[in-house]
């Protein structure tokens, strides 16, 4: 007998944080059927001349409902540099009725990219 492999769906998503309220990154809802397995969130500051803080928040509801709970709490992003706030070494799964916001410092310099796999719970 061979070995079964099973390739599981692997999805980026991305948003510009155009304010400083707090915006949606990923949200699992209730009765999904589905588990996210988080790979990797980064923060992008585009801003040539000043940094940004930001902070990343898990929900503990869909929707950036229930309690929150901070992943990165008001760090400064430099002027066109990265933060890696979640990578493979330190990666963790998003339940159904759960969900990650986050929140720039300052309008329009920074941009979140998300990495996740999709899992059938």
């Amino acid at each position: 007998t061979g070995v079964q492999t099973c390739a599981l769906p692997i999805f980026t998503g991305n948003v510009n944080l155009s304010t400083t309220s707090e915006t949606s990154l990923l949200s699992n809802a209730a009765s999904s059927g589905l588990v996210y397995k988080i790979d990797t969130i980064m923060i992008s500051n585009t801003n040539g001349s000043a940094a940004a803080n930001v902070t990343v928040n898990y929900h503990s509801a869909a929707a950036l409902g229930g309690t929150t709970y901070p992943i990165a709490s008001t760090i400064s992003v430099p002027a066109n540099s990265t933060l890696l706030v979640v990578d493979k070494s330190n990666s963790f799964y998003l339940g159904e009725n759960t969900s990650i916001g986050v929140t720039a410092g300052t309008a329009n310099y920074l941009t979140a990219t998300i990495s996740y796999e999709s899992i059938a719970s």
